[in-house]
């Protein structure tokens, strides 16, 4: 079905509404979102501009060892032997990077945490239930 909705809106140009509770596969699906609290319209926009992060966001760190990444990092969650995210705004992750290699951290990869549309839901209606 999901085939057919996204071939329709490419080669037919139409524009398809979907009501849905089942947030995860929206956020695969549509382009557009529009959110609904209490019977009233609270926002009405792109799906990158809802899930866009107002504040910091995390980044995911590949490296070759955390095993001292809370010493050197303290805000830092460690995820595996070789991964740990940092609460952190795009300006801070040169910083980070600067900090690491100082301390002969090698660094493989850093890639930014996406937030899923049931979180940006969440976070505009304020809470964590969908009526």
């Amino acid at each position: 079905m999901r085939e057919l909705l996204l071939e329709l809106a490419e080669k037919e140009g139409m524009g398809i509404l979907i009501s849905s509770h089942n947030l995860a596969e929206l956020d695969n699906l549509v382009n557009k979102v529009c959110i609904i609290k209490n019977g009233e319209i609270i926002e009405t926009s792109g799906i990158s501009e809802i899930k866009k992060e107002e504040k910091a966001n995390y980044k995911i760190f590949d490296v070759k060892d955390t095993s001292r990444i809370k010493e050197i990092l303290p805000g830092a969650i460690i995820l595996d032997k070789n991964k740990f995210k940092i609460d952190a705004v795009k300006e801070e992750v040169a910083q980070i990077v600067e900090i690491l290699v100082n301390r002969k951290i090698s660094i493989y990869e850093i890639k930014k945490e996406e937030k899923s549309l049931e979180e940006a839901f969440f976070e505009k209606t304020g809470g964590n239930v969908i009526e």
